[in-house]
């Protein structure tokens, strides 16, 4: 009947209420180096970041970008040393550091979601993700990084890698979150 219905609708709203107070909230920031001009790679970022800020209050999760730039026009491996120390520098302290580059670990969308439910379940506040410029990351900040993810072999252009992660960063939300988004 309607009132054993409704009773069971209260239960389960008192249970995700309850599972969202004892969740930790997560910080996430995409560091890129360059400039997004408005044109669809920036369309499809924002798209995605305004979805994810829909799940916020069951994932527990925020999604800021910082641009960091080089000026100087610098020989391909200095440049690619300064990008990553500007990347690693926009980085908060204790941050969780995932490099982006072609070398990493690729995974699935249902791995990536449960890696980012492990290391919220660890209770890390704040998770970095950086892209670098059109060279790539330097190799000392990928051998630092606390892990280093692949989007494929192929290689992305770094402005739309920023739509890309968004994505996956709203897919690894929904599955989590038990919404329908994602097809199996």
């Amino acid at each position: 009947n309607v009132g054993d219905r409704l009773s069971l609708g209260r239960q389960a709203l008192k249970i995700t209420l309850l599972s969202v107070e004892n969740r930790k909230k997560m910080r996430l920031t995409l560091i890129a180096v360059g400039r997004t001009k408005a044109g669809p790679a920036k369309d499809l970022f924002d798209l995605y970041q305004k979805r994810l800020e829909g799940l916020r209050w069951t994932t527990g999760w925020s999604l800021t970008l910082k641009e960091v730039e080089e000026r100087k026009n610098l020989p391909t491996e200095q440049l690619k040393k300064r990008e990553s120390e500007l990347l690693h520098a926009a980085c908060p302290p204790g941050a969780l550091i995932v490099a982006l580059d072609e070398t990493g670990t690729q995974i699935t969308s249902t791995g990536f979601a449960e890696q980012l439910r492990k290391w919220q379940d660890a209770h890390v506040p704040q998770l970095c993700f950086l892209i670098g410029g059109a060279d790539g990351l330097d190799n000392h900040l990928k051998d630092n990084a606390d892990f280093t993810l692949c989007f494929g072999r192929m290689t992305w252009p770094h402005l739309l890698v920023r739509g890309l992660l968004a994505e996956q960063l709203y897919r690894a939300g929904c599955l989590l979150c038990g919404h329908p988004y994602h097809k199996k």
